[in-house]
């Protein structure tokens, strides 16, 4: 195992990383921003260094500055987290090249399935379902308005090089795919660097299920079940829960097989996260429903802990455990869900239009009890700043059933005191006790219909 790893993150996630880092041996370097010097990930490493201004592009995604840290402070590996550099392939390479170990899918893994198109591609060939769409992209507006007479309205629009929801917009018709194409396309063009966008078919009633896998280090392949992510806005996840309350014993193991299929497609290492689409309406009965692959995220998902409850594992130790080369903790063939977890992610936001309440923080007083799990990015004194992501904490709760996770949840929102930036606390009081929540017969259309 390593002696020393550093965490290209911030936040959350890498309070989360260094836990585990620390409880393994593992010396910790959190690199930070100026505007983050006060958070407790940075107090919390073994040792902090400064990567630059507030700006991500200056800090968290400077590569120079970031192997320059490593290179000062002695560090083995580096673990990206999610976000920022987490599933830049270039950044993955050059941490290689330079002699640190990459706690993370391989560099041409995360190429192969950074691009949304040839994803879906590489998916079909592979076996795994894939929804009517492209197989190229559209390279001006008469190839979008051809592919989408092709695959039939309504049409999803959607940045090739997107992800976490950005990205994307929905077409009824041909004038509004004209719309569409050019927004997706110039944000494309300004936020990834690339405006490659395709077509594919929007699903107005779906779930969002997602599996999670595990390349381990002697080349299997591994699931470790499926996270329902229906409750979202604007295309972002805000509850996650697993197991998924609309997948039976036969629909989960086509999934798995599937999310399996897609990992060993590109000979996945490390964690990773299939993401899909389920069409509950289809099918002959339970088990038989349609799926299709949405996208492969090649990194740590924020939703992992509901996954770490229901199979007993510490997935950022399997992780480094995989980096290193080492045999995971846990038998991969004996893997089994127990249980019911649910994640509530607590933002910096508005409850009611969900718009960023950033915030100097005067109360933050978090949960505990039997099944209660807090993972924060902050405490009272600090201040949520407007240059990084609203999520401030994931509440997450585990029960013997999904009954006792949801009363458990509802004790947790009622514990949880935050006060100075917005917060939303009160609308997961809301959905916890909403009938179509409660009965788990909801959809990716949930929120809206709370508004």
């Amino acid at each position: 195992m390593f002696e020393s790893l550093l965490v290209a993150n911030r936040g959350e996630i890498a309070r989360r990383i260094i836990r585990t880092a620390k409880r393994l041996g593992i010396r910790t370097i959190a690199v930070h921003s100026e505007a983050d010097a006060g958070l407790p990930f940075v107090t919390e490493a073994h040792q902090a260094v400064c990567v630059g201004p507030a700006n991500p592009a200056l800090s968290y995604r400077n590569v120079e500055a970031i192997l320059a840290a490593a290179t000062s402070t002695g560090a083995q590996a580096i673990h990206p987290g999610y976000g920022f550099l987490s599933e830049n392939a270039e950044f993955a390479r050059t941490v290689e090249a330079s002699g640190l170990s990459w706690v993370g899918p391989g560099a041409d893994a995360i190429s192969a399935m950074g691009d949304k198109i040839n994803a879906r591609n590489l998916m079909a060939a592979a076996g795994v379902p894939v929804a009517p769409g492209s197989t190229e992209p559209a390279a001006d507006l008469a190839a979008a308005v051809a592919a989408a007479a092709e695959v039939g309205y309504p049409v999803m629009v959607k940045a090739a090089a997107g992800g976490g929801g950005m990205g994307m917009g929905v077409a009824t018709d041909e004038a509004g795919l004209r719309t569409e194409y050019d927004k997706v396309r110039s944000f494309a063009e300004r936020m990834f660097g690339d405006g490659s966008v395709l077509i594919e078919r929007y699903f107005p009633r779906v779930r969002h299920v997602e599996v999670q896998i595990l390349g381990l280090a002697d080349g299997r392949v591994v699931a470790l079940g499926e996270r329902e992510c229906s409750v979202q806005r604007r295309n972002q996840k805000l509850v996650e829960e697993s197991p998924s309350p609309a997948v039976s014993p036969e629909l989960r193991e086509r999934f798995l097989a599937a999310a399996v299929r897609a990992g060993e497609a590109v000979g996945y290492r490390n964690a990773g996260t299939v993401e899909c689409l389920l069409d509950p309406t289809t099918g002959d009965g339970p088990g038989t429903e349609e799926f299709f692959f949405l996208e492969m995220n090649t990194r740590l998902q924020v939703e992992h802990p509901v996954t770490e409850y229901v199979y007993g594992v510490d997935l950022v130790e399997e992780q480094l455990r995989v980096a290193a080369g080492l045999a995971p903790t846990f038998d991969p063939d004996a893997l089994a869900p127990r249980g019911h977890a649910i994640e509530l992610r607590i933002n910096a936001e508005d409850p009611k239009r969900f718009l960023p309440g950033p915030g100097a923080i005067t109360t933050w007083n978090e949960p505990s009890g039997t099944g209660v799990r807090v993972d924060s990015g902050y405490v009272a004194g600090n201040t949520v700043t407007p240059f990084y992501d609203s999520l401030m904490a994931k509440l997450i709760v585990s029960g013997a059933t999904r009954d006792e996770a949801v009363e458990r949840a509802r004790g947790a929102v009622a514990q949880f005191e935050i006060a100075g930036p917005k917060n939303n606390l009160p609308f997961f009081a809301e959905l916890l006790e909403n009938p179509e929540f409660l009965s788990g017969d909801y959809d990716t259309g949930i929120v809206g219909r709370m508004r």
